[in-house]
């Protein structure tokens, strides 16, 4: 090779290495000094810390940036809501949003922020299952014989629930307003004391996420007729949706998504949004979600903008259908 033509490709070589260099440093670049937080209404272990947890570690290390987890439970999501709405809209204070903060907004006489113009949607990071569950031992086998004795039976079937205003509580209510059945839901202070009632034979059946209910399936003590989601739960592939069951069209089920200030500049919401959706769609962040029993599912902002909107309007309905009084 002559040395002119060595000195060239070397050049070009030397440019794109270069060049790659420069592209894997901006890649990783993060929005500022400062560490981002993620602001989460609940307290720590439960499935939205969790999530939050997961995608948060993910985004450090992708962004090279401290990402940390804030939690503020109580009070229905308000607080961590109006910690928010009222931060600096720079990026660096997020929402973990959930189906409590579209519930809250039908829920609350008044919230000191708008949930629909005060926070910038930015990305879903997961969804998860509520199933209907009964006793080991119930006579009911599938939700269509849970249905047939509720309508021969009108308003002696009971069905539990954690407490009044829940999604699980809502979501019982909207069953049973979309069965067309009479039932008495039952609101409990917690999940273990659901189990406690239902397998005591207390409850006919219950309405609740399915992670604390698996180990109580998996063991037999209780029975899975459905889950209430648009498809099979992907960890109880043989029990069948709501909607196969005979409930045309039910669909509902939880969710985690995050949000910023709703002033936030649309180049930094894009930015985060691009790096939610990396570090979600990461195989390492799907399966620690799929361990959760949660489908890792991002997506854009305006996905989640519509999200939003369809199920604050839905709850709200849900709420006043039920005539359950607002706070």
């Amino acid at each position: 090779m002559k040395p002119t033509l060595r000195r060239t490709v070397l050049r070009t070589l030397f440019g794109a290495v270069a060049a790659l260099g420069i592209a894997a440093t901006v890649q990783a670049q993060p929005l500022s000094s400062k560490p981002i937080r993620i602001v989460v209404p609940f307290g720590a272990g439960g499935v939205a810390d969790l999530t939050a947890r997961v995608v948060a570690k993910k985004m450090a290390e992708n962004m090279g940036q401290s990402v940390i987890i804030e939690n503020k439970p109580g009070a229905g999501g308000v607080v961590a809501g109006d910690t928010v709405a009222k931060a600096e809209p720079d990026g660096h204070t997020l929402l973990l949003m959930s189906n409590g903060t579209a519930v809250s907004a039908g829920l609350f006489k008044s919230l000191p922020f708008d949930t629909l113009k005060d926070f910038a949607p930015i990305s879903t990071l997961g969804y998860f299952d509520i199933a209907v569950v009964v006793p080991q031992n119930s006579p009911y086998k599938t939700l269509a014989d849970l249905l047939a004795a509720a309508k021969a039976n009108p308003g002696k079937l009971n069905i539990g629930t954690i407490n009044i205003g829940s999604t699980q509580n809502l979501a019982a209510e909207l069953f049973k307003s979309s069965a067309g059945i009479q039932a008495q839901v039952v609101p409990f202070n917690g999940t273990p004391a659901v189990i406690t009632a239902l397998r005591g034979g207390q409850l006919d059946a219950a309405v609740e996420i399915l992670s604390p209910m698996l180990p109580q399936i998996q063991s037999g003590a209780v029975h899975a007729l459905a889950v209430m989601g648009a498809k099979r739960s992907i960890v109880l592939k043989d029990v069948p949706t709501a909607a196969q069951s005979g409930l045309a069209n039910f669909n509902v089920a939880s969710w985690n998504a995050l949000a910023a200030p709703s002033k936030t500049p649309k180049a930094v919401l894009d930015r985060l949004n691009k790096e939610i959706n990396v570090a979600v769609n990461s195989a390492e962040v799907k399966k620690s979600l799929l361990d959760l029993n949660i489908e890792a599912s991002p997506s854009t902002p305006a996905q989640l903008a519509d999200l939003l909107a369809s199920e604050t309007k839905r709850w709200a309905g849900v709420i006043a259908a039920a005539k359950i009084p607002t706070q």
